[in-house]
This record gives C-alpha cells, sequence and structure tokens, in this order.
C-alpha cells in the first residue's frame, strides 16, 4: 500500500491510496470514506495508473463531492475548525454577557455570546463574519478582473444559494456566494472570472471559455477543484 499524489492540471493534486495485488487483472478506483483507492494487478506501470487517473478525474472528483455532501451536519462548538481562503481557523467561543464582538487574528475567531452553546446565535454570527469577509475580498478582485477585461466595475450582490456559486445576469450584476470565502484564492479567483467573462459572453460558447482562460488559465483544473469541495463548502 503506497501513498501518492494525482497532480491535476494548474499543480493541483488529489490523494490517493496504491494497492498492489498478485490476483487482480484489472485496474479498479474506489472512492469511500477514506479517499480514493487505486487497486492494480502486479505488474502495471506507474504511468498507465497515472493515465487511467488522468482519464477519470472529473468522475474522480464528483464522486468525492457526492461523498462530503452526504458528511455529517457542523457542530457549531467551542474549538470546532473553519475554513477561510481554504486555511483552517479554529472558533473560539467566549461566553461575555455584555460584549457580542467578533475578532479574527489568522488563525482563531474569536466570538463572544452571552450563551456560547446557542449554535443557531453561534452560526448567524459566523455568516455574519463570512460575508463581511467575502465582500471585502470579492470586491476586490471583481475591481481587479473587471480592469483586465476591458470592463466597467460591474455591482456585486452576496448570495446564500445552495445550488449556485455565482451568476451574472442581463443588467451586468454579479452575484457571488458568501460560502466561497472558505475556498482557496485560485477557487475563488476561477468563480469571479466565470462570472466576469458572461459580460462579454452571455452564455458558455468557446468564446466565453476563451475569456475565462484569459483571467483564469487553470480553469479547467479550479473547476474540478471546485466541484470536488462543494459539499464541505455548504457545511457552514
Amino acid at each position: 500500500m503506497t501513498q501518492r499524489q494525482l497532480r491535476l492540471p494548474g499543480g493541483h493534486s488529489i490523494p490517493y491510496t496504491l494497492k498492489v495485488s498478485a490476483n487482480r487483472r484489472t485496474i479498479g478506483l474506489r472512492v469511500d470514506g477514506n479517499g480514493l483507492t487505486v487497486h492494480i494487478p502486479k505488474r502495471v506501470a506507474q504511468h498507465t495508473v497515472e493515465s487511467l487517473l488522468q482519464d477519470k478525474s472529473d468522475w474522480i472528483t464528483r464522486k468525492l463531492s457526492e461523498l462530503q455532501d452526504r458528511s455529517p451536519p457542523f457542530e457549531w462548538r467551542d474549538g470546532a475548525t473553519l475554513q477561510h481562503l481554504g486555511q483552517d481557523v479554529r472558533l473560539d467561543l467566549r461566553q461575555d454577557a455584555r460584549n457580542r464582538a467578533v475578532e479574527f487574528d489568522g488563525a482563531r475567531l474569536y466570538i463572544a455570546l452571552p450563551a456560547p452553546d446557542d449554535t443557531r446565535l453561534v452560526q448567524r454570527k459566523v455568516a455574519q463574519w463570512y460575508a463581511k469577509q467575502a465582500r471585502a475580498d470579492f470586491t476586490r478582485r471583481i475591481e481587479l478582473l473587471a480592469a483586465k477585461l476591458g470592463v466597467p466595475t460591474p455591482p456585486l450582490f452576496l448570495s446564500s444559494a445552495r445550488t449556485r456559486w455565482g451568476s451574472c445576469n442581463s443588467r451586468g450584476e454579479i452575484r457571488l456566494n458568501w460560502r466561497l470565502i472558505q475556498a482557496p484564492p485560485h477557487i475563488i479567483h476561477y468563480v469571479v472570472a466565470h462570472e466576469l467573462a458572461h459580460l462579454k459572453e452571455m452564455n458558455h460558447s468557446a468564446k466565453f471559455w476563451a475569456w475565462v482562460g484569459k483571467l483564469c488559465p487553470d480553469y479547467l483544473a479550479a473547476r474540478r477543484e471546485l466541484k470536488a469541495m462543494s459539499g464541505q463548502l455548504h457545511l457552514v
């Protein structure tokens, strides 16, 4: 049994376990709670395995995403681990009847509440903090990419949709899901590039994807990654 990495375009990767069996005649893929496992016959070259995994990369990311969709509900408790721009953030809840401050030091999110065990209130405070962070981050990215695209900076609206990460309507308004602030920066960059490209092409034609590619050359890899992590991002 060996631990390896499936390298995706753009330098991103998916970890997997390689298991060799003398009795196998074909290569088998399995995605479960332990991640991706690849079962191979004894004498199969690694480049053959890599080629198959590349061909199946869309299926792999989709199955990993489906697995995350079945993850247990998030536990809103002191010490829980949140995500912010792809980095772990510890949730630090403090009891304070007079103060409801929210502070972030880059590694911990401190929230003072009269009743830290009120999970609905904790969830609401975290969502409000995420939305504030998202608006600042998304606004900056939209301004930068709109300038590269040669279009006026469009208005930004935050969304909490469960099925879409972003949208662009005929009025040129951009909507982005605040939950994206949990994702690594290059994933956010891809979604922003995708929606801004609609200011040039209100479709998903080859011309549209060409505009996306100009703003985000590694968009194919980013799109696969987003599919794989979508379930995790929707836990909060």
